[in-house]
């Protein structure tokens, strides 16, 4: 574990997607769950901090793609923590829906070059759906929940105002500079460009991603730059 402010943590050698832990009163919360596999690493990582797995008190999932809930299934069956996600990523953590959903009318050209069989999740229980407006006061003194569509349809962000952090997700990565998350592992890339554009008004000063290491350092203007630059860009398929 890594830290990036004090409470603030993220996980290393989970090979694919950042998962995030923050320290609370009453234990620890947890941000997305890496891949299958990746359960028994993070809870080691946190025993050697000292955390045993029922310090973990809440797991909250941005959203349901296979480098963040791959891990989730063995991950809340050994510390028992309550699942959170918006409602239309629920059916997919549950293992009823498949992960990769996207809309053949609006994006037919996926469709049609690449091939991308459903997968379907192996099952984790979810207790609690989130959505915009609400705040989480247990987390963070008040993470605030901001729908952020467009990598996946129930595509959650996790914004604290008072110490300007945001989890992100998967709307941008940070690897080899700022980028758009692939196109065809994107259920609407336009949607994700409003999303993108959305949070460049919340001016955060630490931006914690989904791929790549967290932004601290003259983040606000970084997350303009680029919601400037990808607004500029004509979408080429």
């Amino acid at each position: 574990m890594r830290q990036i402010l004090p409470g603030l943590y993220y996980f290393t050698g989970l090979i694919l997607g950042r998962v995030y832990a923050i320290e609370d009163p009453d234990g620890l919360t947890i941000i997305d769950a890496g891949l299958p596999g990746m359960a028994g690493r993070i809870l080691r990582q946190l025993g050697e901090q000292g955390y045993a797995p029922d310090d973990v008190k809440r797991i909250l999932i941005t959203h349901a793609h296979p480098d963040h809930i791959g891990g989730l299934p063995e991950l809340q069956r050994q510390t028992g923590a309550p699942v959170m996600c918006h409602p239309l990523e629920k059916p997919v953590i549950e293992g009823e829906q498949p992960m990769l959903r996207l809309d053949p009318a609006a994006r037919g050209w996926v469709w049609r070059y690449a091939l991308l069989p459903d997968i379907t999740a192996a099952p984790a229980p979810v207790a609690r759906t989130i959505e915009e407006g609400d705040i989480l006061a247990e987390v963070m003194d008040g993470l605030h929940v901001i729908a952020t569509p467009g990598h996946a349809p129930g595509h959650l962000a996790f914004w604290q105002p008072e110490k300007r952090v945001l989890f992100g997700g998967d709307m941008i990565s940070h690897t080899w500079g700022t980028r758009l998350p692939p196109p065809y592992f994107t259920a609407d890339v336009f949607a994700n460009r409003r999303s993108v554009g959305k949070i460049a008004t919340l001016n955060p000063e630490v931006y914690c991603f989904g791929h790549g290491r967290p932004l601290v350092t003259d983040t606000a203007g970084v997350i303009q730059r680029f919601a400037r630059r990808i607004s500029d860009v004509e979408i080429r398929f």
